[in-house]
């Protein structure tokens, strides 16, 4: 269906006049490549397209009106250079509302999704508004009255029910904003969601649920010691999209966490407090402000591998209907299908060069205009990919990352794994890469719930994990170390549910992993008996003490350190409510875990050998059966050992971990005469046994041997300056 003849000009090359009450209406300029920039009295608007016959931009005064106040058709002799679209247009104010029509072939087959009764969303757009009442299925491009096998256009015009885009002005008084720049070896990442972080009554601030909410608690993760927030998801997405009930409360479920990205240059706008359009991106900046300031960096959890236009039977929402055969992987025979690596229907096409320009403008931008210090790419491995899913071996769009000038001072972080079976963990792309270690999470869990042979591989992740990351000339700092993650349990669950509890998700239990590692003590779910809370927590106390003590950058779950729980969800992706919120009234509860985790976090700072970016050598570091001899690494049963890390010129450690049901008695090394050890942390003992501030640990002189309680580990050290000598 050609799109109807209107324009805003008067151009002799088609004969329409311009209606009267429109700016001034100019060719334009190509570059820069999409977006709405200001050019003089103006505003350039720019589009990629290769294969659309036509294009028009409509100016709306409101986000949910169905008709545009102004139209604007590109003449494709004028307004077009190559692929790309552009107009210029006098008097643009800022909040103004716009969206597009593209028109082309629409033939799946070959990959060609047009359909100019679908407005879009400008790729580049900076900001969304009117997402609250978007309609995912009067986007669909697709008639769905007719056969699923022969799917013919859909003619349903769904201007009243799409968000628009908004222009914006770019100004921004950033008052000197400096990054922290924090090294990978001073790095603690703490991972959240905007929204769920102070959502609940009990977080006592006053904007709950934004970005504001989020500066409110600043001085509780200084407290903390945290050093980056890692934010789950804020590029715009559609919280409304999902259609299913709560089979248990029958709520409509949510898509909460963000995985679905509909706009890759705006903020989130309900994590703003409001005001007039594009307030979202003020509060963002004001955000990643407060955060400098308080030597707090910015990190963005961001999902560059598919969009939330679906599979075949999905959305229209933009590069679909822009340029649907360059922008997504498709399949070979049958054209009209997609490559699903990322697990939600489809994959971005990601070293196309027309899509790398594309996302290496995204992370430029958040960079450049929005000062964020880095990013986790969701499911990574999709970026190594190319257009028939084949993992690259010197994947360009990863090679420009790791190396493009501006993002050279920027974290960069990969989840190194894909829903396509891909598996990268220790050898993902080049050095300048960090990586989620998924190995570091399970081998800790299984060794802490007491699995056999675990020993030797839990060694390997305290050391910073050399026997996955030494072959390919990484170290530690490219293991991003963690033991629960927005996916999967947290810490309170996992050592409170041995099975996931997932009903309330609608899909019968199948979502989330059925590999938790986990242990309930005995009891599945909240338990009352003294008993039973005692082993849960030292059980959390043993995974808190290994996470910071191991080398390589730790991430802390958000809310973990007061045990907030998921009530055994494992996949709470879609639990907009009291499942995923923080509870902060649960830190008064937990108080002793908060304080333990306060205390490792300090502790970890204090002791530089710890987070070196190196791995250990053999004269740093030795290892100790209970009775002082070495371990027999292959003992399948063998659940207990130590090991001495040399401190050079700081204290030495000595590390005790028994993730055994029993007690042991291990041998303490000798020390030459004058020296004596200190006891720094028990996770058996109740607080404020269980931590000792720093000149504050008790001595241990006269001590030949120390008695580990069961599934309990502990930390003594020299005093401070004094190096141990081998005896």
């Amino acid at each position: 269906m050609p799109i109807t003849d209107s324009v805003t000009e008067q151009n002799p090359a088609n004969g329409f006049t311009a209606p009267s009450e429109v700016g001034e209406v100019q060719a334009g300029n190509p570059l820069p490549i999409g977006g709405a920039h200001q050019q003089g009295k103006g505003v350039n608007f720019v589009l990629f397209s290769r294969h659309a016959t036509g294009v028009r931009l409509e100016l709306y005064q409101k986000s949910a009106d169905s008709s545009p106040s102004r139209i604007i058709d590109f003449d494709p002799v004028r307004h077009r250079t190559g692929d790309v679209w552009h107009v210029w247009v006098r008097g643009i104010p800022a909040g103004q509302l716009y969206g597009y029509r593209v028109d082309g072939p629409y033939l799946p087959e070959e990959g060609h999704r047009f359909n100019p009764q679908k407005l879009l969303l400008d790729p580049y757009a900076r900001a969304i508004a009117g997402i609250e009442n978007w309609d995912f299925l009067a986007a669909r491009g697709y008639d769905s009255s007719s056969s699923l096998t022969d799917l013919s256009i859909s003619t349903v015009d769904n201007a009243g029910t799409t968000p628009k885009c908004i222009f914006t002005h770019d100004h921004f008084d950033w008052e000197m904003d400096s990054p922290p720049k924090h090294s990978a070896s001073d790095t603690v990442i703490y991972e959240t969601h905007v929204r769920g972080f102070t959502i609940h009554p009990s977080s006592g601030v006053p904007h709950p649920g934004t970005f504001v909410g989020l500066t409110e608690k600043i001085p509780y993760l200084q407290d903390l010691g945290v050093t980056a927030i890692e934010l789950m998801p804020v590029l715009e997405f559609n919280e409304n999209e999902s259609n299913r009930l709560n089979p248990i409360t029958g709520e409509r479920l949510k898509n909460y966490w963000g995985y679905d990205p509909v706009a890759f240059f705006a903020p989130k706008q309900s994590y703003c407090i409001g005001g007039p359009h594009g307030r979202q991106i003020q509060e963002f900046r004001e955000m990643v402000k407060a955060f400098h300031r308080a030597g707090i960096e910015v990190i963005l959890d961001i999902v560059l591998n598919h969009t939330a236009e679906g599979d075949e039977l999905g959305p229209t929402i933009s590069l679909r209907g822009l340029e649907n055969s360059i922008f997504y992987m498709l399949q070979e025979n049958g054209r009209r299908y997609y490559k699903d690596f990322s697990g939600v229907g489809n994959t971005l096409n990601a070293n196309h060069p027309v899509v790398r320009e594309f996302v290496r403008n995204v992370l430029r931008y958040w960079v450049m205009h929005m000062h964020v210090d880095g990013f986790r790419f969701d499911l990574a491995s999709v970026l190594g990919r190319d257009e028939h899913g084949n993992i690259l071996r010197n994947a360009p769009l990863l090679e420009d990352i790791a190396e493009d000038p501006i993002l050279r001072d920027v974290k960069i972080i990969a989840e190194a794994w894909d829903a396509g079976g891909a598996y990268q963990v220790g050898s993902f792309s080049t050095q300048r890469w960090t990586e989620w270690n998924g190995r570091f999470r399970d081998d800790v869990r299984r060794f802490w719930i007491g699995d056999a042979g675990m020993m030797g591989l839990f060694a390997n992740r305290i050391c910073g994990s050399s026997d996955l990351y030494q072959s390919s000339g990484k170290g530690p700092a490219s293991s991003l170390n963690f033991v629960t993650s927005h996916d999967g349990f947290t810490l309170n669950d996992l050592v409170s549910y041995k099975q996931k509890h997932n009903n309330e998700n609608g899909e019968f239990g199948r979502d989330g992993t059925d590999a938790n590692y986990s242990d309930n003590c005995e009891v599945e779910g909240p338990s009352q008996d003294p008993g039973v809370e005692g082993v849960r927590n030292r059980l959390i106390k043993n995974f808190l003490l290994t996470l910071f003590i191991s080398r390589g950058v730790p991430m802390l779950l958000g809310g973990d350190e007061f045990r907030r729980t998921q009530r055994g969800n494992n996949n709470a992706y879609c639990q907009d409510n009291e499942v995923s919120w923080f509870d902060w009234s649960l830190l008064e509860k937990h108080k002793e875990i908060q304080r333990f985790t306060r205390g490792m976090i300090a502790f970890r700072r204090a002791h530089p050998v710890l987070r070196r970016e190196k791995f250990y050598a053999d004269q740093d570091i030795k290892w100790f059966a209970p009775n002082g001899a070495p371990p027999d690494w292959a003992d399948q049963g063998q659940k207990s050992f130590a090991c001495l890390i040399l401190g050079q010129t700081e204290p030495d450690l000595f590390l005790l971990f028994n993730a055994d049901t029993r007690s042991v008695d291990f041998s303490i090394p000798a020390l030459p005469a004058g020296k004596i050890w200190r006891l720094a942390v028990d996770t058996a003992r109740a607080a404020p046994d269980d931590f000792f501030d720093s000149g504050k640990e008790p001595s241990l002189q006269g001590q030949i041997g120390f008695r580990l309680e069961p599934r309990s580990s502990a930390i003594l050290l020299t005093d401070s300056g004094e190096v141990l000598h081998d005896n």
